[in-house]
Order: C-alpha cells, then sequence, then structure tokens
C-alpha cells in the first residue's frame, strides 16, 4: 500500500488510443482507479486494433508515459498484418512473456487482468504468490466458448483451451465478467460461484447534444431517401459481416430502400469488400474520428448489430451500449440464446432476427422504418436504458469497490 492506497497493475493487451474492442474499458477502468488516488501502472500493448497495423504515432514512441495518473508501460510484440490463429498466439505469447517480467519488477496490491488476452492470465496466475499480489481477471470474452463457436479451433484444440481457461479462473482470487450469460457458464465449469460479480460494460461514447442529421447524411453520401443501416464497429469473425454484406445483395435484387453501411475496420474487412463487390446497396467507411462517428450513430435509421450463426456465449458485443445511447432503433441479428438478444430484451431498443438470414434482416429493418412513431419509441427507450443501466459511473463505482476488496483481501483463492 501507498498512503493506505493500493498499488494496482492492470494487464491488457489494447489501449488507449485504440477505440474499440476492450480498450476503452481497460482505459476507462486504469484512470478510474488512478483518479480515486491509486497507484496504477497499466502494462499494455501498443496500439494497433482494429486495423491490425502500429499505430503511426507509436513507431518510434518512448514504451513509458503518463496518462491522467496512469503510468504505461507498453510492451512491444509482434503485430500480424493477416492475423490467424497461429500469428495472435505468437503475439499473445510475446505480450505474455514481457507482461511476466513487468510482473515480478512492480511491487503491486493488486493485479487486475484482462481477458482476452487469454495467454496473459498465465504468468498472473503463476507469479501471484512468488510477487504477493491479488489477482482479480476481468473476462470481456470467452476464449473456449469463441473456439467453438465460430469453428476455428478443432475439437481438441477448443477443450484444451476451454480447459486452460477455467483451470487459471479457478486460481484467479477473483473474476469479474460483463454479463450473466457468462457467469453461468463459468459456473457450470467448476468456478465457484461466489467468488464471481457480474458488472456490465458501459457506454463508453459521448453524444453531441444535437446532430444536423441531414448535414451528416449528406457530407457521408447518404440520400436523404435512403433507409440507412448502419454496423459500427470491428469487421472481424466473430461478427460474420458476410451476412449483412448478403442483406446488401437482396436489397438490391428487391430494389429496397435500404442501404447496408459497414463503418470500421478489422481482420476481415478485405474479404467482405471482395465478397460485396458490385453491390450497390453496400458501402464501406473507414474508421470515423471522435465526434464524426458519434454523429454518424445519430444520423442512421437503423443501427445493426451482427453475430457470427452460432455465437452464443463467447461474447457480448460491447456496440450494444453504444447503440442505446445513441438513440437509434437496432435490428440485432444473432442466437435468441445469446447474451445480445438478452440485452435487447431488456432495453426494448428493436429487434431481434436470426443471424445469416438476409431475408429476416432486410424484414426487420423495413418493418422498423415502416412504424416511425415506434421506431422513435425503440431509440428513446435504448436511451433510456442506457441511462439507468450502463452508465461509466455506476460500472466503475463497482469495480473501484471490487479492487479495494481485493486489496483487503476478503476474497479467498477457491481450493483445487
Amino acid at each position: 500500500m501507498t498512503d493506505g492506497q493500493p498499488r494496482v497493475t492492470v494487464v491488457g493487451l489494447h489501449y488507449a488510443p485504440e477505440h474499440s474492442g476492450n480498450a476503452p474499458y481497460t482505459t476507462g477502468l486504469a484512470r478510474y482507479l488512478a483518479a480515486q488516488g491509486m497507484a496504477v501502472t497499466a502494462v499494455v500493448g501498443y496500439p494497433h486494433y482494429p486495423e491490425w497495423q502500429l499505430h503511426p504515432d507509436y513507431l518510434r514512441r518512448r514504451p513509458v508515459e503518463v496518462d491522467q495518473g496512469v503510468t504505461i508501460r507498453r510492451q512491444r510484440h509482434l503485430v500480424p498484418a493477416h492475423p490467424s490463429g497461429r500469428t495472435r498466439v505468437v503475439m499473445e505469447s510475446v505480450f505474455a512473456a514481457k507482461a511476466a517480467v513487468q510482473l515480478l519488477r512492480r511491487r503491486s496490491d493488486v493485479v487486475v487482468a484482462v481477458s482476452p488476452v487469454l495467454l496473459s492470465l498465465v504468468p498472473a496466475v503463476l507469479l501471484r504468490r512468488l510477487a504477493g499480489y491479488r489477482l482479480g481477471v476481468w473476462v470481456q470474452d470467452l476464449y473456449g466458448a469463441a473456439l467453438a463457436e465460430t469453428g476455428l479451433g478443432g475439437g481438441l484444440l477448443t477443450r484444451l483451451t476451454a480447459g486452460l481457461e477455467v483451470a487459471l479462473l479457478k486460481r484467479a482470487d477473483a473474476v469479474v465478467v460483463i454479463h450473466e450469460v457468462f457467469r453461468r457458464r463459468l459456473v457450470e465449469a467448476g468456478v465457484d460461484p461466489a467468488r464471481i460479480e457480474v458488472v456490465p460494460n458501459w457506454s463508453h461514447v459521448t453524444m453531441p447534444a444535437a446532430v444536423d442529421r441531414e448535414a451528416v447524411r449528406a457530407r457521408l453520401g447518404w440520400g436523404a431517401d435512403e433507409v440507412i443501416a448502419l454496423h459500427a464497429g470491428n469487421m472481424g469473425v466473430k461478427q460474420g459481416l458476410e451476412g449483412l454484406v448478403d442483406v446488401g445483395r437482396l436489397a438490391d435484387e428487391r430494389g429496397s430502400r435500404v442501404r447496408v453501411v459497414l463503418l470500421g475496420d478489422g481482420s476481415q474487412r478485405a474479404q467482405l469488400a471482395e465478397r460485396g463487390a458490385g453491390i450497390d446497396r453496400l458501402t464501406f467507411i473507414a474508421p470515423l474520428p471522435d465526434g464524426q462517428f458519434e454523429s454518424a450513430l445519430a444520423a442512421a435509421d437503423v443501427l445493426l448489430l451482427h453475430e457470427k450463426p452460432g455465437v452464443v456465449e463467447m461474447s457480448v458485443p460491447s456496440k450494444l451500449t453504444s447503440y442505446f445511447t445513441a438513440g437509434r432503433p437496432v435490428v440485432a441479428a444473432t442466437d435468441p440464446r445469446s447474451g445480445a438478444a438478452a440485452l435487447m430484451a431488456a432495453a426494448g431498443a428493436g429487434s431481434v432476427a436470426p443471424a445469416g438470414d438476409a431475408a429476416a434482416i432486410l424484414d426487420a429493418v423495413e418493418a422498423v422504418v415502416a412504424d416511425p412513431a415506434e421506431a422513435v419509441a425503440m431509440g428513446e427507450r435504448g436511451r433510456a436504458y442506457a441511462a439507468g443501466h450502463l452508465t461509466s459511473a455506476a460500472s466503475l463505482q463497482r469495480y473501484g469497490a471490487w479492487v479495494r476488496e481485493l486489496a483487503g483481501g476478503r476474497r479467498v483463492v477457491q481450493p483445487v
């Protein structure tokens, strides 16, 4: 302890200036803990996501910097231009090894390890007794479920990964997950339910007080009479965005007013663009800076979520928190058993359609805009839900209490 305040090390591959994935949450937590007077060090990677290119401002930047009271120690690692399972394992292994060195060098009362990255949990767990810290794991995605539900891993790899994940979580002092779906799966796998807390991700976007929707649409090239169905965020495997490309193709065939807009970047962007070549009712937009991004959300008619068919328990898309804050109706193409579907039902912010079913998704979008009054009501319900349940203040206060409990030693490691 320093002046009665815990010394906290946050370990996570992603941090600002990355603006998607779990980076805003890792950054927000570290800054909040520092603002509460804790001595916070963030052991993180170099910014590269979702473009999978090293951020140009960091080509020659020193690895140590201070961000709103947080001491940042960046660890150099491979950034694969064409990420695959093998290259990502190499990247994560390098980061995990360097993070281990930092954990041995730092005197920490509490280490908060963010998963993903799974491999960085290995040194965090193995070194906790030697280095004398309490370990809390913050689960943003489940690796074992990801391999099983995306089909990226064979049966043996999936079982080994899931087994490693559960073994590591059992050996942590405490675990926090972002949705009840995760908690249920971990309890079924044998993690002590008394040691798992559920704290949802918060909305990390701030909407402008007023948006000139007509001006924004004109700047983005969206026609006044078009129905803009916007997906904003990462273009990776788990999103299965080929399903939305097919919605654009079907809109062409039907002569629909719906235009599918894919805003962002990611490992699958090139393949999606190739698949969508020649589709008139499909547009790709590169990532937008803060301010313009929020305005684009507000200017769309419908906001789209799409998950790869079969994805149920591996993740809960954080983009829904941003969508709800934007106050626009949402069409979520997802499994009805998923965390995303549960969140949609709780918020009443739109409708759910089967993932990968282009006709059902297009029908859902057209049904939303066919009833303008209900579309407005959906958006308002989403905004109200975000204000009541997904604020950063509420979530971060709970995380702050969680860290202080860890520092006070009131959580007990489950016997194994």
